[in-house]
């Protein structure tokens, strides 16, 4: 991906003006801002639109396992297969845009994640929900990376934080609206909605495509590394395959041992493969500088014990507590709350004390937080469960955006893309195995599927999830000390 190149006004039109005109104030050109203002909407629905889908299926899924004659947690396929799309599919976005220009993929990948939307609307079967997912994850790939790319080479850097911050707002109000959305959806009329919605929103997607989105490329593209493209889909495949057989239950231990050596195999013939190509799809050299193996490390898992806790709260609520789904998908809007409150505090927070010692001790909060979760019962009055999810959420904002840009902390800006991709890969891939993890240690610890054995095995559960992210704070502080004051500086 090449370098961003801003905007500047010497490419703006100049009026000409009379030599013996009397001298008068010149009029300011419009800021890039203003210029690119349909870009900057069209981006930030395409955030909205996705951040609203990645939400909006929790707290409808006991209405669609039942519609679907699955069990609730055997609907964790549906969830973790679009999130897995989204990981092996975003490292082949810089490249498309590079070889077929912006507009062009940017208005294939609304297209795909509309009509993956209505098949997910029309699914009969599990099976037929969880292709319509794929093929919805293999738009939603594309949407965001591209986005950010087309702002970044369009908006001057005066304007940049301020458009970026129109963009994430409105991301975020898709994250707060989607568990409202999907239990109001769920519980007056279908779950289907909660896809079908996408439709006409992709339409209008398509139509401002055409008229505000600059197309980017470029004339001397590389090579496509095709053979590590497949090798890394096959190694990421292979995992959550060997986590699905394992909640079949017992006797299928030789294969989850063989897909769980294909995946292990994959991967090591990515690693050997990559080191003898010159444009891998995740290069690995940069592993080498200390902040990004921390960074995708700790990313890992941190959202290994994280992920999977908001479909358990779901779970718990709906089916162990009896609440409705609108109000099941009322007590998950707190965190996203909680998340748009801890952005004030972050900048302030890593100057204070920098990145080894705020992901240390914030690790270890979220994990103690994610743990008292275990204290809820079927008495727990909402403003108390409100409450928890709020500082949960808080706390959860505060980490992401420390994970999310450590990784760039050391590195030269034209590494810039590359930190990119891999830290969205390594994002999306350890949330569908986070996912997993979570669904297999609750199905693992289920006695039977009545509502009295679902609160004893979310409280064992997100105990356990509380062990496994703790154990990144261990990671996190591998970081060397001398990251404090650089963060510090960063931050000034």
């Amino acid at each position: 991906m090449p370098e961003p190149i801003p905007a500047t006004e010497a490419s703006l039109p100049v009026s000409p003006v009379p030599v013996d005109a009397a001298p008068q104030a010149t009029a300011q050109p419009p800021s890039s801002r203003e210029r690119y203002r349909g870009l900057i909407w069209l981006v930030a629905a395409a955030f909205f639109m996705q951040a609203l889908d990645s939400t909006i299926v929790n707290t409808a899924v006991p209405a669609m396992a039942q519609a679907l004659k699955v069990t609730p947690l055997g609907m964790r396929t549906a969830l973790t297969s679009y999130v897995l799309t989204l990981a092996i599919f975003i490292p082949a976005s810089p490249w498309l845009c590079d070889r077929f220009g912006t507009r062009r993929i940017f208005a294939a990948a609304i297209a795909t994640f509309t009509i993956g939307s209505l098949l997910c609307g029309i699914a009969q079967t599990l099976p037929q929900l969880v292709a319509a997912r794929v093929l919805q994850g293999l738009g939603g790939a594309a949407l965001m990376p591209v986005g950010r790319y087309v702002l970044v080479r369009s908006i001057d850097k005066r304007d940049f934080v301020r458009s970026m911050s129109t963009v994430a707002t409105v991301g975020l109000l898709g994250s707060v609206l989607g568990p409202l959305l999907g239990g109001a959806l769920a519980q007056f009329t279908t779950w289907r909605l909660i896809f079908l919605i996408n439709v006409p929103v992709g339409m209008i997607g398509m139509w401002m495509n055409r008229r505000s989105m600059p197309d980017y490329r470029l004339d001397d593209v590389h090579r496509f590394d095709f053979v590590g493209f497949l090798l890394f889909a096959a190694a990421s495949a292979m995992l959550l395959t060997a986590s699905e057989v394992a909640s079949g239950g017992g006797g299928q231990g030789l294969w989850i041992a063989t897909y769980g050596v294909l995946a292990v195999v994959f991967g090591a013939v990515y690693v050997w493969h990559s080191r003898r190509t010159d444009h891998p799809v995740a290069d690995l050299d940069l592993l080498r500088v200390r902040s990004v193996w921390v960074s995708l490390a700790g990313n890992l898992f941190t959202r290994l014990g994280v992920s999977g806790m908001f479909l358990l709260l779901v779970l718990f609520l709906q089916i162990g507590c009896g609440w409705s789904p609108l109000m099941a998908g009322l007590m998950m809007v707190p965190q996203a709350l909680g998340s748009i409150t801890a952005k004030w505090f972050i900048n302030r927070l890593l100057t204070l004390f920098g990145y080894r010692r705020l992901l240390f001790a914030n690790t270890l909060m979220v994990a103690l937080l994610l743990a008292s979760f275990a204290l809820l019962g079927k008495s727990s009055p909402m403003w108390l469960i409100a409450s928890m999810v709020f500082v949960y959420g808080a706390f959860m904002g505060m980490q992401y955006t420390a994970m999310n840009t450590l990784i760039y902390n050391d590195l030269d800006v034209k590494h810039a893309s590359m930190a990119s991709s891999m830290a969205s890969t390594a994002q999306y891939l350890s949330m569908s195995f986070g996912i997993a993890l979570a669904s297999l240690l609750m199905e693992a610890l289920l006695k039977g599927h009545t509502a009295e054995d679902y609160i004893p095995a979310f409280r064992w559960t997100v105990l356990l999830l509380g062990v496994v992210t703790a154990t990144a704070s261990w990671v996190f502080s591998r970081l060397q000390p001398e990251h404090s004051a650089r963060a510090a500086r960063a931050t000034d």
